[in-house]
């Protein structure tokens, strides 16, 4: 089943891993209230996981491709339930730096998991650091502009 709707999957975690962490990176250092990131970040994930699979369902439609709906839906979800386990470590941990350290983790480890189970063996190290390259560099620019925006606005 995996295999049918790879492309939906893919795209609702990768750029759930990719917007989300970057996202958190910017908030991270431009926000020392950490409710401040969380609301922010439910907010921004459940738009973004509607709009998503709203925009996944037009473009599989307009390739007259049937399944539309099915596609949408999978990427919708694995974009949700991706930002949810993103965002766990803010629930259950207290310190700044080890809830930052975590969201890396558990970026990390879903990319892996993800690649380990769509992957053969000979393709999964292409395709799982080609993941967390463009993860790192997005997060990386994104703690640039959350610092710079931190010193723009005096935050």
């Amino acid at each position: 089943m995996i295999k049918n709707c790879r492309g939906a999957i893919i795209l609702g975690l990768h750029d759930a891993i990719v917007s989300l962490t970057g996202l958190i990176a910017g908030l991270f250092f431009a926000f020392t209230d950490t409710n401040i990131i969380i609301i922010t970040c439910i907010i921004s994930s459940i738009t973004a996981a509607l709009s998503m699979g709203a925009a996944n369902y037009l473009a599989v439609k307009s390739e007259n491709r049937e399944k539309a709906l099915k596609s949408a839906l999978y990427t919708g979800f694995t974009y949700l339930i991706t930002c949810a386990l993103l965002l766990l470590p803010f629930f259950v941990m207290r310190d700044r730096t080890l809830t930052l350290v975590s969201v890396i983790l558990m970026a990390i480890f879903i990319i892996f998991l993800f690649n380990k189970c769509c992957y053969s063996k000979a393709q999964f190290y292409k395709h799982f650091f080609e993941m967390l390259s463009i993860c790192t560099i997005v997060s990386i620019t994104a703690f640039f502009i959350g610092e710079t925006a931190s010193q723009i606005f005096g935050i």
